[in-house]
């Protein structure tokens, strides 16, 4: 007779595989609501109200240097979020997440600025940032993975590119708040107190997805390699137990592939997103709700179109579709940022869109491309590793470069090449991958496709009978 171990983890019911994906879809637009929103009051407001003796350029480099802040505490997230959900599951952690996102979110909204507490306004600021780059550093990878271990293999691009569909949704609900309060409140208004309103709002989304997220089961993949693990404790080696030395030792090489992809794709959205605010204002002269409009419009395609970008990865491949994308925003750098230059509301929106929509053939396959990379017992920690500390080197500091880059030269063309620089890089770590496409997730080994590695893992789990 076969242990429960050895029994395949049956598939979700549709019913509960749209729950699972409503849970982690909502979870993760309320988190990168939360991280979002952070960006564009740093574009518009953080640089008076945190550093208002500094010139105004300069005030914009430091309150991008306390956005890039966040980023630097999401791979401790990955690490410590990692072996825990290796350890414990993926849903307790997406729920710690949650609360510490919201929580320190809620907190800023009720800051002290300069004028009020001097110095200690922008260190309280820092401290929220990290908070909220930590947990964001813990939520990507569960989001993903409980989407991408509950779902069918045969679709698992295009389900699990729905939680990378929170990323345009929280940007969408971040800009869409603020380009009401820009458009109906006065400029005083605004800087003032109006900026407080959207992150006081995180403490009602924080409420309803926890609802939601609570109500969801754990992974099905990881309970069985769980219940795996027990029936062969007795020879559970040390890397079973810190998932992070089994990542370092087997995974290596998709660790740094992970990385790569996400060079390209992490430094354009910030680029097309965040240093945007920055640029149409002040060189291309357009006011600030012109472009809060554009990169809400843009949004709200790019969410539309990741679902289909993942759909077609199940057809054709993980690889191929990524490397569409990271080509065709290295190809749009130089027409984006002229066409930003007319300070025309249509040529911003098509820049942006067009923008988005090649990024999106990056994000959407991405979630089942890093899932596929790992084994289940080491997965959590080896999606967030590669995803999140390819996050230092690429978003963290996208949109603090392209500034200076602006205040050096006064011109689009470094920014340019800079996005490009990062494409190039992405184009060779996707070229030189695997494709992961018909990988199985129960696999207890490498995760390598094939029926060889089936085999292994069957005969791994006859000898626990």
């Amino acid at each position: 007779m076969a242990s429960a171990a050895s029994v395949p983890p049956a598939p979700a019911t549709p019913g509960n595989l749209k729950r699972v994906v409503a849970a982690s879809l909502i979870g993760t637009t309320i988190e990168w609501y939360d991280f979002f929103l952070y960006g564009s009051a740093a574009a518009l407001v953080f640089n008076k109200l945190f550093f208002p003796d500094s010139d105004p350029l300069v005030g914009t480099l430091l309150s991008f240097l306390t956005y890039a802040v966040g980023f630097a505490a999401r791979p401790i997230g990955a690490l410590v979020f990692g072996h825990y959900g290796d350890r414990l599951g993926r849903k307790k952690l997406l729920v710690l997440s949650l609360l510490l996102m919201g929580g320190a979110t809620f907190a800023i909204g009720l800051l002290p600025t300069h004028a009020t507490v001097g110095s200690a306004a922008p260190v309280l600021l820092t401290v929220l940032r990290l908070v909220q780059g930590f947990a964001l550093g813990g939520e990507w990878g569960g989001a993903v993975l409980l989407v991408s271990e509950h779902g069918d293999a045969r679709r698992r691009g295009f389900w699990a590119s729905w939680p990378q569909t929170g990323a345009p949704a929280g940007q969408l609900l971040a800009t869409g708040v603020l380009s009401l309060l820009t458009a109906t409140l006065s400029d005083a208004a605004f800087t003032s107190w109006g900026w407080r309103i959207p992150f006081l709002l995180s403490g009602v989304l924080v409420v309803v997805g926890l609802w939601i997220r609570l109500s969801v089961d754990e992974s099905p993949v990881f309970r069985q390699a769980l219940a795996r693990a027990e029936s062969r404790k007795a020879s559970a080696d040390a890397a079973e137990k810190l998932p992070v030395v089994a990542v370092l030792r087997h995974h290596w090489r998709d660790v740094l592939v992970a990385m790569g992809a996400r060079m390209a794709e992490n430094i354009s959205y910030y680029v097309i997103t965040a240093f945007i605010l920055v640029y149409a204002t002040t060189s291309a002269g357009v006011s600030q709700q012109t472009a809060l409009n554009a990169v809400l419009i843009g949004s709200a395609v790019h969410f539309a179109v990741i679902p289909l970008w993942g759909a077609l990865s199940d057809r054709i491949g993980r690889r191929p579709v990524y490397l569409l994308g990271a080509a065709g925003v290295g190809l749009w750098m130089f027409p984006f940022f002229s066409l930003v230059d007319t300070a025309g509301f249509g040529n911003l929106v098509l820049a942006v869109t067009v923008g988005l929509v090649l990024h999106g053939a990056m994000y959407a396959p991405q979630a089942a491309f890093f899932a596929e990379m790992f084994a289940t017992r080491m997965r959590y920690s080896g999606a967030s590793i590669g995803a999140q500390f390819a996050s230092v080197a690429a978003g963290a500091p996208a949109p603090l470069i392209a500034t200076a880059l602006l205040a050096e030269h006064d011109s689009s063309t470094p920014i340019a090449l800079y996005v490009i620089g990062a494409v190039v890089l992405t184009l060779i770590a996707v070229g030189v991958a695997k494709e992961t496409r018909e990988r199985d997730l129960t696999s207890v080994g490498s995760g390598d496709a094939g029926t060889a590695e089936r085999t292994r893992a069957t005969a791994a789990d006859a000898r626990t009978v």
